[in-house]
């Protein structure tokens, strides 16, 4: 390519470069004055709504329908929703907890799921991104539910069952593993490696094969081992690109988890139900007698009406008169009819049913 040719491409991408920064401009203008329209057409002491779900996996979906390349699908609408997230700040930012500390790969489901411009919050536990959410000092939280390998997070699965929250979305993240260690380690004399219990056991057979004498010590989260290992020289962490990235960490083995297609699953819980879009996912919660054939009487009306099951879990109840607790997640929205008249046949037969929410199914 020549020189002439080269100047014409970047006067060219100047030019379209003007006319992007335009339109992003009168987005978020045209963002302003929804928020506008939306304050002066409230109730006295009725409190906005601005960020609706549904409306934003409705863009994300058409933006990627749309969408003719050459930037992927996924990489196109990760660009919208940083614009959107950008523009809603302009409304109202969001406040988001999610389960620290900072470098989480939590966090990193709550950016990827909210965009860069909500003000997130760490909390200690799972249980405190609840009760954050229901004190009302934050609009969503962010917890894990499930993974591809090692399955449910049972610590959420038992904050559901404690607190009244709505499941208002869900983002799935790939998770790769590093095997971290900082400026001060000596890498011939590692004796611990830290890490969350779930990261430990996803890395268990690369663990076994490349340090089987080597003390692995289970702590709160992966940014948290990462953080013990910036001050000490005998140790590693297994963590994320984020938490590698915020305590500057030295990767010396990359993508260590057993399992290449090793993801986790996150729900966005908060106070406000979700209008149906038409490709839903609903939670519920159901408890059932001790006898012979319940879990049968409890999945035979999904069976029958044809209703996607994509996921159940057992956990034990918490009251002496349950004895087993079912988590179900499901194809559809509570709304809908078909939906309406299997969950109240279910709950002929059930000692309790509580729907803990409807949501678009992830989109990124």
């Amino acid at each position: 390519m020549s020189e002439q040719e080269l100047k014409a491409l970047r006067v060219r991408i100047d030019s379209l470069d003007e006319k992007v920064l335009e339109l992003i401009s009168e987005r978020a203008r045209c963002a302003q004055e929804v928020a506008r329209v939306k304050m002066a057409s409230l109730a006295e002491g009725e409190e906005p709504v601005f960020y609706r779900p549904e409306r934003e996996a409705a863009v994300l979906k058409r933006v990627m329908e749309r969408n003719r390349g050459p930037l992927s699908n996924e990489e196109m609408a990760r660009l919208f929703r940083e614009i959107m997230s950008s523009c809603l700040a302009l409304e109202q930012p969001l406040k988001v907890a999610y389960l620290g500390p900072e470098g989480t790969f939590t966090q990193a489901a709550a950016l990827k799921h909210f965009g860069h411009a909500v003000i997130s919050k760490p909390m200690a536990a799972i249980d405190e991104v609840f009760r954050e959410v229901a004190a009302g000092a934050v609009n969503f939280g962010v917890v894990p539910v499930e993974n591809s390998t090692e399955g449910a997070v049972n610590h959420t699965l038992d904050s559901f069952l404690e607190h009244d929250m709505v499941i208002c979305g869900e983002v799935e993240l790939r998770i790769h593993h590093h095997l971290l260690v900082g400026e001060n380690t000596k890498t011939d004399s590692i004796s611990r490696i830290y890490s969350h219990a779930q990261s430990l056991a996803q890395c268990r057979k690369w663990l076994d094969a490349h340090y089987p004498n080597v003390e692995r010590v289970a702590v709160s989260s992966n940014a948290e081992a990462a953080k013990r290992v910036k001050g000490e020289w005998n140790s590693a962490a297994i963590a994320g690109d984020m938490a590698a990235g915020l305590y500057s960490l030295t990767r010396i083995a990359e993508k260590i988890e057993d399992r290449p297609d090793n993801a986790t699953r996150f729900l966005m819980i908060g106070n406000q139900e979700v209008p149906p879009t038409g490709d839903d996912k609903t939670s519920i919660i159901v408890s059932m007698s001790n006898k012979p054939g319940a879990l049968h009487e409890l999945l035979v009306p999904f069976h029958d009406n044809g209703i996607d099951l994509t996921r159940i879990e057992t956990r034990p109840s918490r009251s002496g008169k349950w004895t087993y607790v079912f988590f179900i997640d499901f194809v559809g929205h509570y709304r809908d009819p078909l939906i309406k008249a299997v969950l109240e046949r279910i709950s002929q037969e059930a000692v309790a049913l509580k729907v803990l929410g409807s949501y678009p199914k992830a989109v990124l």
